[in-house]
């Protein structure tokens, strides 16, 4: 059998990135997103990835077992000119095939070096050594080039590991290779964004759906996936035509929709300070919040859209309640009586907000992040949320039992989500709301 011969259309691949630095924080391996979102657009699936360190022998052993399970392996780092970067040694260990320099590859490295007016040191001639077969994929913007090895029916790809260097390399020279290779299947995807709900409810109302879509012939593959406030169904479907996978999902849309409901915030990919934006924006309203807690992250949220400055107004932080009295006029009476989490400090946080920017929504956002100062009666994790118009107040109270950058995370969403329920005239959520008092359990 010829080693080398080309199998059949690969449709599963295997991402092993490469390097010490990924095992620690803060360094997230960006790359196998990028690689996994690409390689899905051309219809290949990614169902492995690997972290491995500067260590031949673990990477010797990961390669050897994804050579035997993968149809396209991609090697991400390790291809630099140190004696840590080894992921060239292993791959060609591993092929059995020696190490040939490649003059070419050590020429383009001299111009790119006399380019910038230095020498290019010795050490960089490792960069040039390919396994024997391979070919190389010149790196436009680095020294390392990319490597194309196909073995076995397998198609193995070596790439640098600076994003900048990888990314536009993928795009330009492996995507036209993979492409062809794998037939007229292509996967189409949709995502649909919930939020008031919790992942196991939104489990139990949707599975029905998706679980009799895999009795199809080409079966719609769903994943569940959950961000701070919200949970998201990833729909994905194999087919050679966009316009009948179009079809097809947005059919899917409608089936969960139908049976989940305005807890849909979003099937179209859009965030929801997005979808809020949009809405405010249709409708003509103009926005002003008070934030405590959330510490202006409502507002940072809202003004990362573009062009926000049509419905965003006037927002303030009044953390303290020093800051409620004198800056929103929030009466000292109602912060004893009731506290600064309570529902009415929350309303009159939002009524002091869209009366001081004259706007038609105010928001008012008050709560307790923790670690400490909660109470029985309020403990850690309690937010209220009160959105106020000329003729409506709409104010809950939820019980968030996270940490406290989570509790923040998650109040942000819901106080979004609490200005689009509002504009659409919908209840507001059910999952964590709470009325408080020890002897009540919040929503879960």
């Amino acid at each position: 059998m010829n080693p080398d011969a080309a199998g059949p259309p690969p449709r599963w691949a295997e991402i092993i990135a490469v390097g010490s630095e990924l095992l620690v924080p803060p360094r997230l391996d960006t790359n196998s997103l990028f690689v996994t979102e690409r390689l899905t657009d051309v219809g290949i699936e990614v169902r492995l990835k690997t972290v491995v360190g500067d260590c031949r022998s673990d990477l010797e052993e990961v390669f050897r077992h994804a050579l035997a399970r993968s149809e396209v392996i991609v090697l991400t780092g390790g291809l630099g000119p140190t004696d840590d970067d080894l992921t060239r040694d292993a791959v060609a260990a591993v092929l059995e095939r020696p190490l040939v320099e490649d003059a070419a590859v050590i020429a383009a490295m001299r111009r790119r070096f006399a380019s910038r007016g230095v020498r290019m040191p010795e050490v960089n001639r490792r960069q040039a050594l390919v396994p024997d077969g391979a070919e190389v994929l010149e790196n436009r913007l680095g020294t390392a080039p990319g490597l194309w090895i196909e073995h076995g029916g397998r198609v193995v790809i070596l790439l640098p590991g600076p994003p900048g260097e990888l990314m536009p390399l993928f795009d330009r020279v492996v995507l036209e290779r993979l492409a062809p290779r794998v037939g007229a299947d292509r996967v189409f995807r949709r995502v649909v964004k919930i939020c008031g709900r919790t992942e196991s409810d939104v489990e139990e109302v949707a599975f029905p759906v998706y679980a009799a879509w895999q009795r199809e012939a080409r079966p719609i593959q769903t994943t569940v996936l959950t961000a701070p406030g919200q949970v998201e169904l990833h729909l994905s479907l194999r087919a050679p035509d966009a316009g009948v996978a179009a079809a097809r999902l947005d059919a899917a849309v409608d089936e969960i929709v139908a049976v989940i409901g305005a807890d849909v915030f979003s099937t179209d990919g859009l965030a929801m300070e997005e979808v809020v934006g949009h809405l405010l924006r249709q409708r003509g309203v103009r926005v002003a919040i008070a934030e405590s807690c959330t510490g202006g992250l409502i507002s940072s949220k809202l003004t990362d859209v573009p062009g926000s400055s049509d419905y965003v107004v006037c927002n303030s932080v009044c953390y303290s309640n020093e800051a409620k009295v004198r800056v929103l006029g929030v009466p000292e009476g109602l912060l004893r009586e009731h506290g600064a989490v309570s529902p009415p400090v929350a309303i009159a946080m939002a009524d002091a907000a869209r009366a001081l920017a004259n706007t038609d929504i105010g928001v008012g956002v008050t709560g307790i992040a923790g670690p400490t100062g909660g109470t029985e009666q309020k403990p850690v994790g309690t937010v209220v949320i009160a959105v106020t118009t000329a003729t409506t107040r709409t104010v809950c109270m939820f019980r968030f039992p996270f940490t406290r950058v989570r509790v923040k995370m998650f109040a942000a969403q819901m106080a979004l989500d609490l200005i689009r329920r509002v504009l659409l005239g919908i209840k507001p959520a059910a999952a964590f709301v709470w009325r408080g008092g020890a002897d009540q359990k919040p929503g879960s």
